[in-house]
């Protein structure tokens, strides 16, 4: 049985960091791991201009530094994203886009999940920005779900690729469109036989829980994420795409912290925080599958080729983990206050079967 594995240096296409001391006490978690990652943008009051991308991501560098120090804040790259609204300008995006501060634009419909109010309820009210996107080569990331009270919860993904996705492509056949987190067969299906300007991401929670997860035992707030996990024929669907080898299925963690008091109140915030042991929680589905082999890929080839920038030029290695070695039921973590940010991590007091190897720092991107 192998006991160690190096990969070429993973990126995360799909990261939320928030801000300020939540910021601090989180970006660590991915910097370990990833040499670059998508920061989602959804922030109160969202990122929309180029100078509010610019600082945030100043604010990103500055919390690395601040709390993994300076070689860290080094070996770390944030990708930055517009949240794009119904008044958003198509030249903000084009500029942002041309000076290399935004990554690719977010498309959240409005009401769908957190921070999601400024979003789109129409997709006809940025036409001239999706032609912009289309021409400049700029990537669509989307949360492919319907916000009508009348679908099902379990259902709006399938209904959005249905109603909202198909149509979409048809109009902008060179739209460049990532589907992030999908959860569902139909979602996997679709990628899988769509174009070729069509990609995915897969989190590592929606590959280890289907929905029963959330009901084991009780209430299980801090299962509870947007979208919702779904049926295990789901599950073992989205397993068979992330390990399957295709190039249109790529890591993205949707890691979303939220204070432990926040999910486990009377109405719980969605978000699961697995960036803390995420390529751990990843070796683990691959190897299950019994395509160890097939991880490197995955976690970072895909990704960087769908988005047109070079492959890393480091590694990481990891390790089987020991007898002993178990994931913290919580996690008290240092924020730049006094008062410590106390978050419960994805596999809180389970055990993986590797671990990274934390005697390294990975190298930046080429």
């Amino acid at each position: 049985m192998t006991s160690t594995l190096s990969i070429r240096t993973p990126d995360d296409w799909h990261l939320h960091l928030r801000d300020g001391e939540m910021l601090q006490a989180v970006v660590g978690h991915t910097a370990r791991q990833f040499a670059r990652a998508i920061v989602m943008p959804n922030l109160k009051p969202p990122i929309t201009t180029v100078e509010q991308a610019k600082a945030y991501r100043d604010r990103i560098t500055a919390a690395l530094r601040a709390s993994q120090g300076a070689d860290a804040a080094a070996g770390f790259t944030p990708l930055m994203t517009a949240y794009l609204t119904e008044t958003i300008n198509p030249a903000e995006l084009e500029l942002g886009y041309g000076e290399g501060v935004f990554s690719a634009a977010k498309l959240y419909p409005a009401g769908a999940t957190t921070n999601s109010d400024a979003g789109v309820r129409d997709l006809a009210n940025i036409q001239s920005v999706l032609e912009t996107m289309e021409r400049i080569g700029m990537p669509l990331l989307i949360h492919g779900e319907v916000t009508d009270p009348a679908v099902d919860i379990f259902d709006r993904e399938a209904v959005f690729i249905e109603q909202q996705l198909i149509p979409l492509l048809q109009r902008h056949p060179g739209l460049k469109v990532v589907l992030e987190h999908i959860t569902t067969a139909d979602a996997a299906d679709f990628v899988a036989t769509g174009p070729d300007n069509l990609a995915a991401t897969i989190t590592p929670h929606h590959l280890h829980i289907n929905r029963n997860a959330l009901f084991q035992g009780g209430l299980r707030p801090d299962f509870y994420c947007l979208p919702i996990a779904k049926r295990e024929r789901h599950r073992l669907a989205l397993r068979a795409a992330a390990t399957g080898g295709s190039s249109k299925f790529f890591l993205g963690t949707d890691s979303a912290p939220h204070p432990r008091g926040s999910k486990e109140s009377a109405c719980g915030c969605a978000g699961i925080y697995n960036a803390p042991f995420a390529i751990e929680s990843y070796a683990q589905v691959f190897e299950e599958e019994g395509v160890l082999d097939r991880l490197e890929a995955f976690a970072s080839v895909h990704g960087p080729t769908f988005y047109g920038l070079p492959l890393n030029t480091g590694t990481i290695a990891l390790e089987r983990s020991g007898s002993n070695d178990s994931i913290p039921g919580l996690m008290e973590l240092e924020n730049g206050s006094t008062t410590p940010t106390t978050l419960v991590p994805f596999h809180a007091g389970e055990a993986l079967n590797w671990r990274l190897n934390q005697a390294q720092w990975h190298t930046k991107a080429a």
